[in-house]
């Protein structure tokens, strides 16, 4: 990730001192980055001893791209992911919403992954619970071939609206990495993000919680009683939800919290009465 305070800076090297590991490193840490020595080591990996090929994927990155689309995949709860470019890249903050997911879908239970991107958490389903049924939507095509050659069930369409109705009132988990930055709050991203990534895979409405109310509100359609709905969020916004979620029917409402104790997320358990 770029410092915020600086511009990339590349004074072009010689090849050969491109292909040292030291050497690459400390021209990333100059330029900004604060993880210089695995970026390294990944270029130099996916150029496989190419120097053209290195010096391009170099480049590239200096520009701002996403480390995953120049190199092709990340890492996701131990899981390797195909990243195409123009997908949404997972981030490892949502790592622990999956990981939940997989705690509360039973062994043969039925999961949907809503704006699945490149499929990495549906990826995490399956490969923790290979006699699960997991299906996936995402609205942007790039993002369905994305999660397809990762091996999800992917449904192009917004939200719920393309996934087959025989999954209604059957599904244990619902998850969800949605749009939930405020609009206002877009220009405070990282400099870099819009460059490269669309703002509609970050843009939640005016208090960020518009694309979230809506996977509330038409979850109960889906799940079955004691299902559970797992969403990923930021700020304050678990307070804003509370009270809908209850309305909606929603008991057990847990916010998920990361290391800091930053809220990261929101668990609620579909109740008996919808």
């Amino acid at each position: 990730m770029l410092d915020l305070g600086r511009q990339p800076r590349f004074h072009r090297p010689r090849n050969r001192d491109l292909a040292d590991l030291e050497a690459l490193t400390a021209l990333l840490s100059d330029a900004g980055f604060l993880s210089a020595k695995e970026e390294a080591d990944a270029l130099l990996a996916r150029a496989a001893g190419d120097l053209e090929v290195l010096h391009s994927l170099v480049e590239r990155r200096l520009t701002g791209e996403p480390l995953a689309w120049i190199v092709g995949h990340i890492s996701f709860c131990g899981v390797a992911i195909r990243v195409d470019p123009g997908v949404y890249v997972p981030r490892w903050q949502s790592e622990p919403l999956a990981r939940r997911a997989v705690e509360r879908l039973p062994a043969d239970g039925v999961a949907i992954d809503l704006c699945t991107g490149t499929g990495a958490i549906a990826r995490t389903l399956t490969t923790a619970r290979p006699f699960a049924r997991v299906v996936a939507s995402d609205i942007d095509e790039r993002a369905v071939a994305c999660a397809a050659a990762n091996g999800a069930e992917v449904y192009r369409g917004d939200l719920f609206e393309p996934l087959p109705r025989i999954l209604e009132g059957h599904v244990d988990v619902v998850v969800g990495v949605v749009p939930y930055v405020p609009t206002p709050a877009l220009p405070l991203l990282q400099r870099d993000t819009f460059a490269f990534e669309s703002p509609l895979s970050y843009d939640g409405g005016p208090d960020g919680t518009k694309i979230l109310r809506r996977v509330m509100i038409d979850s109960p359609r889906f799940l079955r009683h004691g299902g559970a709905l797992l969403l990923e969020l930021g700020g304050k916004q678990a307070d804003a939800l509370r009270d809908d979620l209850a309305r909606l029917g929603y008991v057990d409402v847990t916010v998920l919290r990361d290391e800091d104790g930053d809220e990261r997320g929101i668990e609620a358990t579909l109740g008996a009465q919808r």
